[in-house]
């Protein structure tokens, strides 16, 4: 069960055990999706190995605050490994990633 609360956030409760409950920041996940979306229209666009670098390098720093700047579910798993993401963290953020990817793909399929 996802809970959305704008004001709070996000309040994760397990279906397995419904007494443990996490809150996240659903700005994190929106900065997620979008530094993912932007990245990979990046790629996708250009191809150019500088244009992906500065995209990637603009895109933590004016996400990195709010998210952490991770913008790839490999990183998210290597923080989850560091213990520096809860797993629902770490479900949460592959997740936005993973959609983000998906509609820089449909994005840039629609453009060229």
């Amino acid at each position: 069960m996802i809970v959305l609360n704008l004001v709070q956030g996000i309040k994760v409760k397990f279906f397995l055990d419904p007494s443990v409950e996490i809150q996240m920041n659903y700005l994190a996940l929106v900065a997620e999706y979008f530094g993912t979306f932007l990245l990979l229209l990046s790629i996708l666009a250009t191809g150019n190995a500088l244009v992906i670098g500065l995209t990637l390098a603009l895109v933590i720093y004016l996400v990195g605050d709010l998210s952490g700047g991770h913008i790839n579910p490999a990183v998210s798993v290597t923080m989850f490994m560091n213990n520096a993401l809860s797993l629902s963290e770490l479900i949460a953020y592959a997740v936005v990633q993973c959609l983000g990817g998906v509609s820089a793909l449909f994005v840039y399929r629609a453009i060229a």
